[in-house]
């Protein structure tokens, strides 16, 4: 045929910013994950204790009701923020050829993201109802899981943390320092998932589960986020 047919349009034709528009967006999820999370932590107040009195646990979780129930949904809302961030992260190391690190990323988020959603969902159930209907062993025995929960969910936090760490240092895009940086925080966060004893700082409900373990995601999620927002968008449209 001598007529040429005529050429198949881009569906990206006329907005062509619109990838790099997502791909920045989702790298600004970290610090808007950080954000969020300071204000839910204010919002949310002291959580009651392991073994905490039945009138302790009630003055939090039915005193303090829409507070609680306020915060639960901004951490629900707040999780969010944390996959499309680790979403970016896997996004960018499969870029820089280290899809090994992006998948271990999107594993560690999506199993650190669970036990997150599983600790919210027990808070917000018993400020729902649980702690109202008056068995005070049930509320608890809740509230302690909510503890254990926590501790347990320092293993695919370090494995995060860890993910952007190695990915990037292999990729090029980080110094020797914040490598080093970023081997430390994945050490101190193993040690979180060691914090079983009965009482001080050790405890799962002591200083280093309540500020020391949040702490590190927080930091690595900066870190990270400044990292990824001085990348020039990804070479493939993978938004």
């Amino acid at each position: 045929m001598s007529a040429s047919s005529p050429a198949m349009s881009s569906p990206m034709s006329g907005s062509t910013s619109t990838p790099a528009f997502w791909e920045n967006l989702w790298r600004t999820a970290g610090i808007q994950f950080v954000g969020f999370f300071v204000i839910t932590a204010l919002i949310y107040g002291t959580h009651p204790q392991v073994g905490a009195p039945a009138d302790a646990l009630a003055a939090f979780y039915t005193g303090h009701r829409t507070r609680v129930l306020i915060a639960t949904a901004l951490s629900g809302l707040n999780l969010l923020n944390l996959l499309w961030f680790a979403a970016a992260l896997r996004t960018t190391l499969a870029d820089a050829r280290q899809e090994g690190w992006g998948t271990a990323a999107t594993a560690a988020s999506a199993a650190f993201g669970a036990l997150f959603l599983l600790q919210t969902t027990l808070v917000g159930a018993l400020a729902f109802s649980i702690a109202g209907s008056g068995n005070d062993a049930l509320t608890s025995a809740l509230n302690d899981l909510s503890w254990a929960v926590a501790v347990l969910s320092s293993f695919p936090r370090a494995m995060l943390i860890m993910s952007g760490a190695f990915g990037l240092w292999r990729a090029g895009m980080i110094s020797n320092a914040m490598f080093g940086a970023g081997v430390a925080l994945v050490g101190l966060g193993v040690l979180g998932g060691t914090t079983w004893l009965s009482g001080g700082v050790w405890a799962p409900d002591g200083a280093y589960t309540r500020f020391v373990s949040p702490l590190l995601l927080l930091l690595w999620a900066l870190g990270v986020s400044r990292v990824l927002l001085t990348r020039a968008p990804s070479s493939h449209p993978a938004w």
